[in-house]
């Protein structure tokens, strides 16, 4: 005896056929064949079957309370049950939408989103999605990397990234995860910054086929609306209530400093922008750290309600954050910036490598683009006996050091390494002295006084040793380098083949301790 269960969605039209329910046990095996091909797990209900949800290649089905339940497990389909779906849509565009999700959800680039249903039926067709970026500094940092990060993904997935730089929100500045208000920036910062971030912006997201990324500015289209233009025509859609009760709105009202209406207005301004990428440019999708859900969903209220229409989405993914809870992306000597200008190609590939056991996998899922597979090998290995320390750290540092800085960047970030390196044998070159000269102890000598004079003397002269004593010790021991040529001779004389490009020379004491001699 056979019973036909029927399940009705949208466009959607689904038949299963199978041994009736009502006398198979509970923990009885059925299989479904989905239009893609592919076999997804889920569950069949006895009777009420009320919904079909999509999600990420995996289907569920809700019921009654009580309805009889049978587990659907992914298994080659046999004759126990039979499945027929009639689906006008390709199944490629259906497979991209839940690979991207679930890639996302994987790899902990998901927080939240507004209609997780409606963005994966959206993302079936290629949509533009949108994060925004406000122009505090001349540089983006570590931080702002995710961001950067998941646009990436979604143009891997054959989706249009668009990048908004806050020429106008920065005149505002957000209150989202801030305990003061931001001080406001000069016309001449606040467009000098934009210009630098914009050539960021370009560099990062520049696809593989050589295309221009879309770089909007919101100063474009802010600039020539009036205040009482906007109060009329977009402040009238937002409900005191509602924008209260944000949490960035309420954090701050509890503060001992409380909130300015300044940055209270935000939300709204942040809100405005999706409303307009939303009419003038077709974007859909507004991504975002999660303490930007209030001012993306101000977005997709004020559509719902100004433009009367659905299909605008947002979605979130959680803060870079260390295992203690501190922010990834900070240092002792402030932010890790993304521009080789505030921060050199070495100094970001050194932060990296300072990442601990406990952050090192979570950041590779979530800032590099190495396959799930290759970074649970990198796990496994991590567990063996024969595990090298800091290998996990290094491939972070190669993989995101490439992406910020090009292969450039990167090979200059380990030659760099490799010449500072304690004890390190590493050949200098004016090349590579120059990369490192700012990061080493720096003195000036008078050339006749370095040249043709033994270098148990310069060792003294330059302060790196205190005795002439201690200087030969140290080369009997076999502490002492000249530009990383370890030294054996006391009688040693500096030459005038020793000097690195036009002036330069480079000793060593012990493993740590170097000196740049400038030789004038």
């Amino acid at each position: 005896m056979t019973s036909v269960l029927r399940i009705r969605e949208r466009r959607y039209f689904l038949s299963v056929r199978c041994p009736d329910v009502s006398k198979r046990p509970a923990d009885s095996n059925f299989m479904l064949l989905m239009h893609t091909g592919s076999v997804c797990g889920g569950t069949i209900c006895r009777r009420a079957l009320a919904t079909r949800r999509v999600f990420c290649g995996r289907v569920t089905f809700a019921a009654e309370r009580g309805a009889h339940r049978l587990p659907i497990v992914p298994r080659v389909l046999t004759k126990t049950c039979s499945a027929q779906i009639n689906e006008s849509r390709s199944s490629a565009s259906l497979d991209t939408a839940c690979d991207l999700l679930s890639t996302l959800k994987a790899r902990g680039l998901y927080d939240n989103c507004t209609d997780e249903l409606g963005l994966s039926e959206a993302l079936r067709k290629p949509v533009k999605v949108y994060c925004g970026f406000d122009p505090t500094a001349d540089s983006l940092h570590l931080g702002n990397l995710l961001g950067i990060v998941i646009l990436a993904w979604f143009q891997k997935a054959g989706h249009h990234p668009v990048s908004l730089v806050g020429g106008a929100t920065g005149r505002v500045g957000d209150p989202s995860g801030r305990s003061l208000e931001r001080p406001l920036l000069s016309e001449d910062a606040l467009a000098s910054n934009v210009s630098a971030i914009r050539s960021l912006l370009e560099k990062l997201l520049a696809d593989e086929r050589g295309s221009e990324p879309t770089i909007l500015n919101n100063y474009d289209w802010f600039q020539s609306i009036t205040l009482l233009d906007f109060l009329r025509d977009t402040g009238k859609f937002a409900r005191m209530g509602t924008m209260l009760s944000k949490d960035s709105v309420r954090t701050r009202l509890e503060s001992e400093d409380g909130l300015s209406f300044t940055e209270f207005s935000y939300q709204l301004l942040q809100g405005y922008d999706f409303m307009h990428l939303f009419r003038e440019q077709g974007v859909s999708v507004q991504i975002g750290g999660s303490d930007q859900w209030g001012n993306i969903t101000a977005g997709t209220d004020l559509i719902r309600r100004v433009c009367r229409e659905d299909g605008a989405y947002g979605m979130t993914f959680p803060l870079l954050l260390k295992s203690d809870g501190t922010k990834f992306g900070k240092s002792a000597n402030g932010a890790i910036w993304l521009s080789k200008e505030r921060l050199s190609p070495y100094k970001f590939y050194q932060y990296l490598l300072q990442t601990t056991d406990n952050d090192v996998l979570r950041l590779l899922r979530m800032l590099t683009f190495l396959p799930l597979d290759d970074i649970s090998a990198i796990e496994a290995n991590m567990q063996g006996p024969n595990y090298i320390p800091n290998s996990a750290q290094t491939i972070l540092a190669e993989e995101l050091t490439k992406f910020v800085h090009g292969q450039s960047g990167l090979k200059e970030a380990q030659l760099a390494t490799a010449c500072l390196k304690p004890g390190s044998d590493t050949p200098l070159d004016s090349e590579a002295l120059s990369l490192v000269a700012e990061l080493i102890p720096t003195v000036t000598l008078n050339h006749s006084t370095v040249i043709g004079t033994p270098i148990i003397t310069v060792l003294v002269d330059s302060g790196l040793l205190d005795s002439k004593g201690a200087a030969k010790r140290l080369v009997l021991n076999g502490g002492v380098r000249l530009n990383n040529v370890k030294v054996h001779d006391i009688e040693k004389v500096v030459r005038e083949s020793d000097i690195i490009g036009d002036n330069m020379l480079v000793l060593s004491s012990g493993k740590k301790n170097k000196l740049l001699i400038r030789l004038e």
